[in-house]
């Protein structure tokens, strides 16, 4: 199993957590878009590590053109030697229209075809055939030789992996169809793993013509850890807030449904838009947070990750929303790789 760290993506610290992840021997490490730009230290970060991937989990996916994201890409991988992965998601509705100020629409079918937009680009300018993408949300009809980067900057490595962030099963439907994987959201149990991701994925597999062979699905876990009972109970409570704060989301209440809590869903909405967030903490039981995270002493951490996840997932990142010695998850990474 591969692991995954963190690269800050403040462009300040960008260069000191990537040297620290590949050091530390995380397989890869990535970056978010959050308060910053997700893709400008993951220059920093090729530039000063040598095997460790690295991608975006995520870069929003419709705050961007096609044509962005294939150049920014192609540049990255290019200067990376191969080493980086397009980790994209579609956000949800607000953001993408009051913050971004970028059209709404099917996001599941405008992210297939942002994916098939993409590939199409990237085929123009390592083939230099004409390009002729039209679809029902995007049209690349027009590329010039002034404007197409050579073919031997990736020939060599190939193009990108296309990952694809999901919870919903057409989105995820998507990722199987028309990506090279598949990052789970932090709001991910076991049972809504293997009941509804796994299965949508296979689906869209299948619309491929493929199967699950080399596919990777990449699993964020919220961990609880500590190495004594007070780092345990602050590590709860943050991981309690964050399970909350995902939870108040609309799009996520069918994983609160499968495990049969209704209405949970609700009333955290109800409480974000209060302003209420230690009282959204205080909802999440200890059920429900050993259904979300594993809750384990450090020794233990890495066995009950493979007990849950190890003959689905393919690469794993800690999710740990709480201050944690950085040295706690080296022999945990050690562990996972040699699973």
């Amino acid at each position: 199993m591969k692991v995954d760290g963190g690269i800050s993506a403040n462009l300040h610290d960008a260069i000191k957590t990537a040297k620290e992840a590949e050091t530390a021997g995380y397989s890869g490490a990535w970056t978010a878009e959050t308060n910053h730009d997700p893709f400008l230290p993951l220059l920093l970060a090729a530039e000063h590590t040598t095997k460790l991937e690295i991608g975006t989990s995520i870069a929003v996916a419709f705050a961007r053109s096609p044509m962005t994201l294939a150049n920014t890409a192609w540049d990255l991988q290019a200067y990376s030697q191969g080493r980086f992965i397009l980790g994209l998601g579609s956000q949800i509705q607000p953001h993408i229209t009051k913050r971004f100020s970028m059209p709404w629409s099917k996001p599941a079918a405008r992210m297939r075809e942002m994916v098939l937009a993409i590939h199409a680009i990237w085929d123009t300018w390592l083939t230099g055939n004409k390009l002729e993408f039209r679809g029902e949300f995007y049209t690349h009809t027009l590329m010039t030789p002034m404007f197409s980067p050579p073919a031997s900057d990736i020939s060599a490595f190939g193009k990108p992996k296309i990952f694809l962030a999901g919870v919903g099963e057409l989105m995820t439907e998507v990722a199987g169809e028309v990506c090279d994987g598949f990052i789970c959201h932090g709001f991910t149990t076991e049972k809504y793993l293997r009941e509804v991701t796994i299965p949508a994925l296979a689906r869209g597999r299948a619309k491929a013509g493929k199967t699950m062979e080399g596919f990777e699905i990449v699993g964020p876990s919220f961990v609880v850890t500590g190495t004594n009972e007070k780092e345990m109970e602050a590590a709860a409570a943050g991981t309690r807030q964050q399970i909350a704060f995902y939870g108040s989301t609309p799009a996520y209440k069918g994983v609160l449904e499968l495990h049969g809590w209704d209405g949970l869903q609700d009333e955290l909405n109800g409480l974000s838009k209060q302003g209420k967030w230690v009282d959204m903490g205080n909802l999440i039981t200890d059920e429900i947070l050993n259904t979300f995270a594993v809750v384990a002493e450090p020794e233990r951490v890495a066995p009950e990750l493979i007990s849950r996840y190890g003959d689905v997932i393919d690469r794993l990142s800690f999710y740990a929303p709480y201050k944690a010695d950085p040295s706690r998850w080296l022999p945990v990474i050690d562990a996972l790789k040699k699973a």
